[in-house]
């Protein structure tokens, strides 16, 4: 360890009380988080004939909230949300959050639950959807789960059993400092050689999530990775996923974050600085906000941000088809146009056991 994290252990009394004190959850945490994206080939899904639970996935801007909309108001359905951006309050334009209108005519859930100052991890969001799930089952109705943060989607459906730890500050000081020296390629590579693995599926351009990463793995580097355990839900699902050409799907991507600027995204960010919330948050290093933050302080012009967000947003549907497989046995496929989408809800429909002339 002491080759390895040389600046970090020049304040090794600190780390050591710290380690010591977290000594009992080293396995279980470092086991978890240095893992891939789990295998879903083995773990069989319901037929649709057995659904009470309906999910929507797909890549950003192909559709799900509208989908997810038209079919809860025809099975009598509410939104469960899977999107680790759209929890946070006051972060509306640019996190796609659906618009107030929809809210008030469908119940939704595990949007707007939090402060932007406030952390969120997937072990706090699987509890809280288990219990609205409970809740929505209770009362009669169909949960359907709607978002593109597969870690999300997938721990839900899949009954991770994910260990809930609080971040540790002090060691996240010491690794956002060692990036103001070295850069964060420095924390990378310590990255890719404590747990390899987990490398490979976090966001290596965003620090927030390879201080994350490291700050779990680092409990215990020398434990052999191990997948999360898993526990089956009390429900079942039937998943639908939304599939869009790519260039359509780009071009779709690009309209909506300039639509997203003439709707005042600029004017959210300027609020939420004003209210306290600064660029460091986690939640401010959502996408899009980062740039409009430094838009703001004369670091790049606003065409320049634009096209940014562009470029990352792209980037990002990419990367959201390592969750979502069209090859995954598990996911029903259907086109993002409108006889896609006709042919999906119809498909929910006969999941849940309901007429499509309840319309």
């Amino acid at each position: 360890m002491r080759t390895m994290w040389p600046d970090l252990w020049h304040s090794r009394t600190s780390m050591e009380l710290w380690l010591e004190a977290r000594a009992s959850t080293r396995t279980a945490l470092s086991s978890w988080l240095r893992t891939p994206a789990p295998h879903r080939d083995n773990i069989p899904m319901p037929s649709a004939r057995q659904a009470n639970v309906l999910a929507i996935v797909g890549p950003t801007a192909s559709g799900k909230s509208r989908l997810g909309m038209e079919i809860a108001q025809v099975v009598g359905g509410e939104i469960i949300g899977a999107d680790s951006r759209q929890v946070y309050r006051h972060m509306d334009i640019g996190t796609a959050k659906p618009p107030v209108e929809d809210r008030q005519r469908v119940r939704h859930h595990l949007v707007d639950i939090i402060d932007p100052s406030d952390d969120y991890s997937v072990a706090l969001y699987v509890r809280q959807a288990r219990d609205a799930i409970a809740n929505v089952l209770r009362r009669g109705r169909v949960p359907i789960v709607v978002g593109g943060t597969g870690q999300y989607v997938w721990a839900l459906l899949e009954g991770w059993n994910v260990p809930e730890v609080s971040p540790n500050p002090l060691l996240r000081d010491e690794l956002q400092a060692r990036i103001a020296r070295e850069g964060l390629p420095t924390l990378v590579k310590d990255l890719e050689q404590t747990a390899p693995a987990a490398a490979k599926r976090v966001d290596l351009a965003n620090p927030r999530r390879v201080i994350r990463a490291l700050e779990l793995a680092l409990q215990d580097p020398n434990s052999e990775p191990e997948g999360p355990t898993r526990t089956p839900p009390p429900f079942q699902a039937t998943v639908i996923g939304i599939e869009v050409d790519r260039a359509r799907l780009y071009e779709r991507i690009n309209a909506r974050v300039d639509a997203m600027f003439e709707a005042g995204w600029v004017g959210e960010v300027e609020h939420l600085l004003n209210m306290g919330y600064g660029p460091g948050l986690s939640a401010m290093s959502s996408l899009g906000y980062r740039e409009i933050c430094e838009y703001l302080r004369g670091e790049a012009t606003l065409k320049d941000a634009v096209e940014t967000i562009k470029t990352k947003t792209r980037r990002f549907a990419r990367q959201q088809g390592a969750w979502f497989r069209t090859n995954d046995e598990r996911i029903r496929w259907f086109s993002g146009e409108r006889e896609g989408l006709d042919q999906a809800v119809e498909h929910a429909c006969d999941s849940v056991g309901k007429r499509m002339d309840s319309r």
